[in-house]
């Protein structure tokens, strides 16, 4: 197949979402070396890729692609997506699959029809395999800019193990417990010398406050609360100098994933099957199994269903405590 010159990539959100698809961006360079690879999102998420070598510019609703595109890869496919590649000129457009029908049935019924969980990464690269696009065993990439990463030094000049602790979820069902998370926390100041992070946006920072409440005193001068404090990409060179990561299901840790980072995991509403799993990094999950009220939706929901939230509440403190405890150890000794 004749080489592409001009590619234009669509993906509008969110942070987790974009992140996942830079294995493809990357693949596409492999195959076409020359190519030109413009990207198109919302304006609060140029950071993630303003830095990568493999975009030529980032493009946004308030600054739009303007044709022509030899190829464009809607991996967003919605109204917003088809509405602004029509305005352009397009050689050819290939769509990513969303297959929201088969998430309707996990959902609703408990029917997998998903078998081995593909990666949302890989179901991304499908909407372009009659291209012969190639896979290959890298993971996600990020590249904070030299001021970024500058900002995140003066947190790890001692040298202490750092833990960063991603907190966050737009999404009720998808946060664990601020007051479990302090025992969890607790439980490791117990045994392990070590640094933890908050990470998290503007809208995080009242849990972050839970936490730190929640947490004993005489533990908290080992919890730096950065919540709200950050930029996407400060809180991304932070994440890139962390030596381990315990997070939620949220965009962190996608983006803790592009950095190759031990991830320790916690699913409650979510399931693997989505295809939203760390991608070509370690980690650990975390989940309550055999829950038939589980997953009770793909993106979460504000308020448990059923009332008692056992998919959160009954993941162990002090399993993930000893796990992350494990880890540390088998890393210092």
């Amino acid at each position: 197949m004749q080489a592409l010159k001009r590619v234009l990539v669509v993906r509008l959100s969110s942070i987790g979402d974009i992140i996942l698809t830079t294995p493809l961006l990357r693949r596409l360079k492999a195959l076409w070396p020359d190519v030109e690879i413009d990207y198109y999102t919302r304006r609060s998420f140029v950071g993630l890729l303003a830095s990568n070598p493999r975009v030529s510019k980032v493009f946004t609703g308030e600054d739009p692609p303007s044709g022509p595109y030899d190829l464009v890869i809607d991996l967003q496919n919605n109204f917003r997506s088809h509405a602004m590649i029509r305005s352009l000129e397009a050689g050819r457009t290939a769509r990513y699959r969303k297959h929201n029908w088969k998430k309707w049935l996990l959902i609703h019924f408990g029917i997998d029809l998903y078998g081995s969980g593909q990666s949302v990464v890989d179901r991304y690269q499908s909407a372009v395999k009659e291209f012969g696009v190639q896979s290959d065993v890298q993971g996600c990439e990020l590249y904070p800019a030299a001021g970024e990463r500058a900002f995140a030094v003066p947190f790890f000049s001692d040298g202490q193990p750092t833990l960063a602790l991603c907190f966050g979820a737009k999404h009720f069902t998808k946060r664990y417990p601020s007051r479990r998370f302090a025992t969890v926390l607790s439980l490791l100041f117990a045994t392990l010398p070590l640094r933890v992070l908050l990470l998290g946006g503007q809208e995080d920072a009242p849990y972050a406050i839970e936490i730190m409440q929640a947490l004993p005193e005489h533990f908290r001068h080992a919890v730096v609360n950065l919540a709200g404090s950050c930029s996407l990409m400060q809180t991304a060179a932070l994440l890139e100098r962390c030596d381990a990561v315990l997070s939620n299901d949220t965009g962190l840790m996608h983006m803790a994933s592009a950095f190759g980072k031990k991830l320790f995991v916690l699913f409650g509403s979510s399931s693997a099957f989505f295809g939203f799993l760390p991608y070509h990094t370690p980690f650990e999950l975390f989940e309550v199994a055999g829950l038939r009220c589980r997953p009770c939706s793909h993106i979460g929901r504000d308020r448990c269903p059923k009332g008692h939230f056992r998919c959160m509440n009954e993941l162990s403190e002090s399993l993930i405590a000893k796990k992350i405890v494990d880890y540390f150890n088998t890393e210092r000794s």
